[in-house]
């Protein structure tokens, strides 16, 4: 039937129960009252209240057509990122084999060569290793009073003549690897250009979605309103997506839940706005723009009806989810926030679910989205326990978790393998596990904390499988969970332990696999995600590239967190180390210029993997912007945490 030849009691009818509604009314004579149980007004017969009803039905409806096409456009777009992840994959291979030619090298020859070498003392030297003391060709440390930020990024750096569309190529990578100076007075990390302007078109879509065939006439805001509501409950799967930390995302990009984890928060953020704007709107149609012979009896009887009650909780419930997800919030009550994540997404979809009709598919979707990662996966798949030693470090503020356990044989795990996921089977460098506590008490033991595999990852002669792993932790001690578990290490330095895990992607091993030089650089604990990035380049992967590894320590206490012998076996095995003296001696070193002297000094490509604080990891990403822009070959991988 078209909107024409609807019989104007019943369109005045659908409209008002399709506002009260979750089920939409199927015959006219299904149709209840809209606002109370008193027979409804008289309807209007003139042709302009008439066509008044039947285009803001027809714009209603036409908005509802139009979102259904949105995961469509979102399912094209990972697609075309799926096929740019596979053509990279291709182009590191073929530059592995190039590079990694004598990777059939066995450990025992390794080692043999580490082991005829000279003592760790002569290795600083003979490897162009530089170590505290002898600082000054490799990095220059800045005065307490200096601004690192004015520092200039390349210093005097030649410039070569280069044509203009490989320039104009050059500056392009260059700005999209920038990354800007924290927003003033509230000191809110931004990301690097690329990222702003990825999020900004995910933001133009949901813009264009909204408004597309909306008329911008006040007589209508009930439809713009609507819409927000539809913009809303469509992108639901893609906020579940993100947010799962087994996800096929990470297969169709190379890129792991933590690394995505910037647009699960943009995609809330967005959310929120539009159940904000849904909100308000329909509060503001209803209250003074609604003609009157739609608007029924009384606002009392409008805002208590259980439909509009539901969605109020709805928003209520993501608001809130929105609040306590705040950095600020999670960094000063975590395990809050972990709580509080859980309760209030499932009130939101029970809420959201009761609500309105059309958002049930997408609700029963992220709640399989949900089920599947915490249940199946989390729970069943890659949870294992085990008993780990607890050390209290130098510093007093750091602990050293340990475990080792024998690898499960291939014979014994042969027909369940694709469901053995657990971290007893091993790990990769870089992956991290969260684990849990019950001994610290029933609310502990419900927790889940995030921390990176600080210990190599285990290791066999190709063609064999690893048989034993040896897992190291380093925690670094807060309020909370973390305080708790100081405070049993220094009475139980034994404790079961519950790991789940691990996570992570290879996207940042396989990048410096594929480079002439890779220089991995941290900063304080940071060295937990580089030194196994390191370890595994020269042990598995051995070829034709040159390892670098830069370490920045706030202290002398922290160089307890790798034992003086591993770093020494680093070296052994050809990787320039350099650690400058903590910088609450002699201040910061200067990242910018280190970054430049091994840019203008390396041939072919140059990786670089950073893990660190925002300041460092900004100072890395920017220096190697204004590499790019002069000219260097440079791939980039920045792993932030969040302590």
């Amino acid at each position: 039937m078209s909107v024409d030849q609807i019989n104007t009691e019943w369109a005045l009818e659908f409209f008002r129960d399709s506002l009260r509604t979750a089920r939409p009314p199927l015959i006219p004579g299904e149709v209840s009252a809209l606002f109370d149980d008193n027979p409804v007004r008289e309807i209007p017969t003139d042709p302009e209240s008439l066509q008044y009803l039947r285009n803001l039905i027809k714009y209603i409806l036409d908005g509802r057509t139009i979102v259904f096409t949105y995961n469509i456009t979102l399912l094209i777009f990972i697609a075309l990122f799926a096929l740019f992840h596979l053509s990279e994959i291709v182009s590191e291979r073929t530059k592995w084999k190039v590079l990694e030619h004598d990777s059939a090298v066995s450990s025992e020859s390794r080692r043999k060569t580490a082991d005829d070498s000279e003592d760790p003392s002569e290795a600083v030297s003979s490897s162009s290793s530089t170590l505290e003391g002898s600082l000054s060709s490799q990095v220059t440390l800045k005065a307490d009073d200096t601004d690192v930020e004015r520092l200039p990024l390349l210093g005097n750096r030649p410039q070569k003549q280069r044509k203009l569309g490989n320039r104009l190529i050059r500056n392009l990578e260059s700005f999209l690897l920038y990354q800007p100076r924290p927003i003033p007075v509230i000191n809110r990390t931004l990301p690097s250009n690329g990222t702003s302007l990825f999020i900004s078109a995910y933001l133009g879509l949901n813009v264009f979605y909204h408004l597309y065939q909306l008329p911008f006439e006040s007589k209508y805001f009930f439809a713009f309103a609507d819409r927000a509501g539809l913009i809303f409950v469509v992108n639901l799967p893609l906020l579940y997506l993100l947010a799962a930390k087994n996800q096929p995302l990470k297969l169709l990009t190379g890129r792991s839940y933590e690394a995505l984890n910037i647009y699960h928060r943009r995609v809330g953020e967005l959310m929120c706005f539009e159940a904000l704007i849904h909100f308000i709107g329909m509060l503001y149609w209803r209250l003074f723009l609604s003609p009157d012979w739609l608007k029924g009896d009384n606002f009392y009887n409008y805002i208590t009806h259980p439909l509009i009650l539901l969605g109020i909780g709805a928003f209520a419930s993501y608001e809130l989810l929105y609040f306590t997800s705040l950095g600020s919030f999670r960094a000063r009550w975590y395990e809050l926030f972990l709580a509080s994540h859980v309760v209030l997404q499932i009130a939101a979809l029970a809420f959201l679910w009761l609500h309105f009709f059309i958002s049930q598919p997408y609700v029963l979707a992220s709640l399989v989205i949900f089920f599947l990662d915490r249940l199946v996966w989390r729970v069943w798949m890659k949870s294992t326990n085990v008993t780990a030693d607890l050390t209290v470090l130098e510093d007093g503020q750091t602990l050293l978790l340990s475990a080792d356990w024998d690898i499960p044989t291939a014979k014994s795990r042969r027909c369940l393998k694709p469901l053995q996921q657990s971290i007893r089977h091993g790990w990769h460098p870089a992956d991290h596990v969260f684990i849990s506590v019950s001994v610290l008490g029933r609310s502990h033991s419900l927790q889940a904390h995030p921390f990176t595999i600080a210990s190599a990852a285990p290791w066999a002669e190709p063609g064999d499988s690893p048989t034993h792993a040896w897992l190291s932790l380093l925690i670094r001690v807060q309020s909370g969970f973390t305080s708790s578990l100081l405070d049993c290490a220094r009475s139980t330095p034994r404790v079961a332990v519950r790991l789940d895990g691990p996570y992570g992607s290879r996207d940042p091993l396989n990048m410096l696999r594929s480079c002439d030089s890779a220089v991995l650089i941290a900063g304080g604990s940071g060295i937990a995600v580089v030194f196994p990035l390191a370890w595994d380049l020269v042990t598995s992967h051995l070829g034709k590239r040159k390892v670098h590894l830069l370490w920045v320590t706030h202290s002398r206490a922290q160089r307890s967190w790798i034992p003086e012998g591993r770093i020494a076996e680093l070296q052994k095995f050809g990787v320039r180390v350099t650690i400058p003296e903590p910088t609450i001696e002699a201040g910061r070193p200067d990242i910018p210029g280190y970054i430049s002297d091994l840019a203008v000094s390396s041939e072919g490509q140059v990786g670089f993997v950073v893990s660190g604080p925002d300041g460092l990891n900004r100072t890395a990403r920017n220096a190697c912007a204004g590499a790019v822009r002069s000219g260097a070959n440079i791939q980039l991988r920045v792993e932030k945490f969040g302590w």
